[in-house]
């Protein structure tokens, strides 16, 4: 009896060796999953104007994702990345409102619409969200204001590429929008604009008004816009 639980204690040890430790890990619960920090994320939805749709998803350290598109277009969410200080500011923001618990943000008037707007806070098991047209909250207009820039200056980036590759002719007309933004201050961290702007300045491929636009923007936001 004995010889014959020792043959099967070494045919068990035998058989857990072919399996590798990743089959063992993937059996048993991350524990960093349960630590995992927490992701806002801002959804706008405005059907008939461009874009109709946007999401931005920011986790505590300035990571994320955004997908940018016509509703009717097929999700593709791309990576970002925000500064620290940021991204302090939008949870910052988020917790003055709670996080979104049990809070109303609608003014509950009759008044044109303006895109369904969607704040929601995830961290673990905890989910909250808050959904509005229009509001009158201090706190949430600065967490919009702050997304729509984030919106605003991730398709300034990705016009500035695409112009750059495909259509050279349509690079001034980005580089004034572009120029017009950095004006009335609306991207919130233009400095990620730096890179592509001097790629621009450098391709002589480009009009020359083109390229001189890109290096006074770029001057521009190199002494403090």
């Amino acid at each position: 009896m004995k010889c014959r639980s020792s043959k099967l204690i070494c045919l068990a040890i035998v058989l857990l060796s072919c399996f590798p430790a990743s089959f063992a890990q993937s059996r048993t619960p991350d524990a960093s999953d349960a630590s995992a920090g927490p992701t806002l994320t801002f959804r706008k939805i405005f059907k008939s104007s461009y874009p109709e749709f946007a999401e931005i998803k920011i986790n505590e350290d300035g990571s994320g994702t955004y997908d940018i598109r016509q509703l009717d277009d097929t999700p593709s969410p791309q990576p970002m990345q925000i500064g620290q200080a940021l991204a302090h500011k939008l949870f910052e923001l988020a917790a003055e409102l709670h996080n979104f618990h049990d809070v109303d943000l609608d003014v509950h008037r009759r008044i044109a619409d303006l895109g369904q707007k969607t704040f929601s806070y995830e961290k673990g098991a905890e989910k909250f969200q808050v959904t509005f047209n229009y509001t009158l909250n201090s706190a949430a207009n600065q967490l919009l204001a702050i997304f729509d820039g984030l919106q605003r200056q991730e398709l300034d980036l990705s016009d500035m590429v695409r112009t750059m590759r495909y259509d050279h002719l349509g690079v001034n007309d980005v580089m004034t929008r572009v120029q017009s933004d950095i004006r009335n201050k609306l991207l919130p961290e233009p400095e990620a604009l730096l890179p592509t702007l001097d790629q621009l300045a450098a391709n002589d491929e480009l009009v020359d008004i083109a390229r001189q636009r890109a290096r006074a923007i770029a001057e521009q936001i190199r002494n403090g816009h």
